[in-house]
């Protein structure tokens, strides 16, 4: 593989590495009601889109956006995180198709590959321990500690001061939401692409300003070696 222009791959998980299988949304369910909105309020379907047209962004700064109560917000994001978490340790979380072999190709060809999320944490955690991923990685990143997420491009360039990357040119972005590809472009990755194994559609990528548009994160080794 010739990769000698990339240094660094930064991977979202969910929907990108990770199948969502519909996660997502019922941990938000969960959320939501844990905040006062019941599936049958005036207000749920409307927050639901929210959720949806906000894939890939930290939770807690979209419940703060919903909510606006921090109280709220706040009570709101611990049920999203233990009802996602118990789905998890429920069996509900299995590796995109191709995923692990992807990761391995990048890491063997020299490329630093960094898994990222807009979950926090804990919750991130709880993904590596169920697919027992923590040494798949080069290491992996969340929101938190002065890290904010999506779609600003903290996480993007985070990893790149953490792995020594020595232009943010030599970065690869890949994710399965418009907001992915936002921060990874506004972190000045040189290659930002929208994966169409998640929440988001080949226009919205386009329309976002993706580079590439890509069925699967297994295609991102091939891509590279072709020099992009």
């Amino acid at each position: 593989m010739n990769t000698e222009h990339t240094e660094l791959a930064v991977l979202d998980m969910a929907g990108t590495t990770v199948a969502d299988d519909g996660l997502v949304e019922l941990a938000f369910t969960a959320a939501i009601d844990a905040a006062g909105v019941s599936e049958t309020d005036d207000r749920y379907q409307g927050m639901l889109s929210y959720v949806r047209d906000t894939m890939g962004q930290s939770k807690i700064t979209v419940f703060r956006a919903l909510l606006d109560d921090e109280q709220l917000a706040q009570r709101a994001n611990t049920e999203f995180q233990q009802t996602y978490e118990k789905l998890i340790a429920d069996g509900r979380c299995a590796p995109i198709p191709g995923a692990e072999a992807a990761i391995r190709a990048l890491r063997e060809a020299g490329v630093k590959v960094v898994l990222s999320t807009g979950f926090a944490p804990a919750t991130q955690l709880a993904i590596l321990d169920a697919l027992g991923w923590h040494e798949l990685a080069d290491f992996a990143l969340a929101p938190g500690e002065g890290v904010r997420g999506r779609p600003y491009p903290d996480l993007v360039l985070a990893a790149a001061l953490r792995a020594g990357v020595s232009d943010v040119r030599a970065i690869a972005v890949a994710g399965d939401t418009p907001t992915d590809v936002r921060a990874g472009l506004s972190a000045g990755a040189s290659v930002v692409a929208g994966v169409l194994t998640g929440a988001g559609s080949r226009e919205q990528f386009e329309g976002a300003g993706a580079t590439h548009v890509l069925d699967s994160v297994r295609d991102l080794p091939e891509l590279l070696r072709k020099g992009n």
